[in-house]
């Protein structure tokens, strides 16, 4: 048992010391260089013990700070300047990241796609639709059906205009990828691109990118015994872009299997080959990651790239967050569909976007074309389903330091639902529509 008993983090709380948070923490900075060794993260995080021990006494209760401080000396001295590289400029990054968030405004950031919000900006305003109370106003005079309309007709021309310019680049296509970050409508998305595309002649195949998961032994997982599938590090990316390489050449390859309930994957199992005229139809998070695609000529891709970029102001003058109505779509997708608790999926956020605003965010205006799938009614139909959970949770993690990612998204989004009328009865969204993706419904099979 460590002689540290406490330590403190960055928000002042006072929290336990616990020694597997940098054995996790060191883990994940090898898996990022390559690394898979979860003994080695072991053993070092017992050296960065001995040194906590040393230099602080029994009662003392170091920063947060001070012990990553320790991590990096002894990753340098014991031989692992990659990771210890790693380790570093993923902490820089978090820096800089905690320092845009407190000067919030002040400043645009690279990684919004500008041009396409000023767009759906212009939509809202020019429909009466860019704040809460002028949807609660549109709902109380029955208006509920004509907002769906025109909100899934933005949505639908977003997707023709995509296919348009994917047809135009036919005789050169060899891959389409559809990407973005979690829940935001990828899966839906990819079937009405192909049927779309189907009905200008092109032929496709579908790459599963899931059977190339690593075994779920090494994937990294913290302190709560949560496993991270969210980096790309959790795909055998060097397998994913050799085969892509083969396949846009004509030749064959043989696809992984992956049991999910096993968590194991099972090399070489199913053929696939591009024939003439066929294309690659690609469903992924991290199909934008430079490692997915590296040394393919981009002649040969289109890449498009969705998040649901809704321009609607909630209380206290907010822009309601693209990422709450993602996690909302997760929360009720994986209750339906992967038996997964809501209350999982919200501790587990954390993962999610820090990992896509490492590896996926940043690279979404590299995309050819980028779709807006989200929906101003969405937040009315999900008042009902899941306001009242989101105020439990949001008093259950309140005075809880372990989980302050989690009080502060129960407590924002509580606040966002809580201000729209609710709609119970979803009957006026189309079987087609994206966001029967998460509310149940579709005609396409998830």
């Amino acid at each position: 048992m460590a002689k540290i008993q406490f330590v403190v983090k960055r928000n002042g709380a006072i929290v336990k010391f616990n020694p597997d948070r940098i054995s996790n923490a060191i883990y994940r900075a090898a898996v990022a260089v390559g690394g898979r060794d979860k003994e080695t993260a072991e053993r070092l995080r017992d050296k960065v013990v001995e040194e906590i021990e040393r230099k602080f006494n029994k009662n003392d209760k170091p920063h947060i700070e001070e012990i990553q401080d320790i991590v990096e000396k002894v990753l340098i001295e014991n031989g692992h300047a990659k990771v210890a590289k790693e380790y570093i400029l993923y902490r820089d990054e978090q820096k800089k990241r905690r320092a845009q968030n407190a000067t919030q405004g002040t400043r645009p950031s690279e990684n919004i796609p500008w041009p396409k919000i000023w767009q759906i900006l212009d939509w809202s305003v020019s429909n009466n639709l860019h704040t809460i109370d002028l949807l609660n106003e549109r709902i109380r005079n029955n208006g509920f059906s004509e907002v769906v309309n025109i909100s899934e007709k933005l949505y639908e021309h977003d997707v023709d205009q995509a296919a348009k310019l994917i047809a135009e680049k036919a005789s050169s296509l060899k891959m389409v990828m559809i990407t973005g970050p979690s829940s935001s409508g990828k899966t839906t998305t990819t079937f009405k691109m192909e049927e779309k595309l189907k009905s200008k002649g092109m032929s496709f195949k579908p790459l599963v990118v899931d059977n190339y998961f690593f075994d779920l032994e090494i994937h990294p997982k913290d302190e709560f015994g949560d496993y991270d599938f969210e980096t790309p590090q959790a795909l055998d990316l060097d397998l994913i872009n050799k085969h892509l390489h083969l396949l846009s050449q004509g030749e064959e390859v043989k696809i992984p299997y992956y049991d999910f309930k096993a968590g194991k994957r099972y090399l070489d199992r199913t053929p696939l080959q591009l024939k003439e005229g066929e294309v690659l139809l690609i469903d992924s998070l991290h199909a934008l990651f430079p490692r997915f695609s590296e040394g393919i000529d981009s002649s040969m891709t289109f890449k498009v790239y969705l998040e649901p970029l809704v321009q609607l102001k909630g209380p206290d003058n907010k822009y309601v967050q693209w990422t709450d109505l993602r996690l909302i779509r997760r929360m009720l997708r994986d209750s339906v569909h992967r038996a997964y608790n809501p209350q999982q999926t919200l501790e587990h956020w954390h993962y999610v976007r820090s990992s896509e605003l490492r590896h996926i965010i940043p690279y979404g205006n590299n995309a050819d074309y980028i779709i807006s799938s989200g929906m101003p009614y969405e937040i009315a139909l999900y008042k009902p389903l899941m306001y009242e959970k989101f105020k439990e949770w949001e008093a259950l993690y309140r005075d809880n330091p372990l989980r302050e990612d989690a009080y502060k998204r129960a407590a924002r989004v509580a606040k966002i639902l809580e201000a729209v009328d609710g709609i119970v009865d979803n009957s006026p969204v189309p079987k087609s529509s994206v966001l029967r993706e998460f509310i149940g419904g579709s005609i396409y099979e998830h």
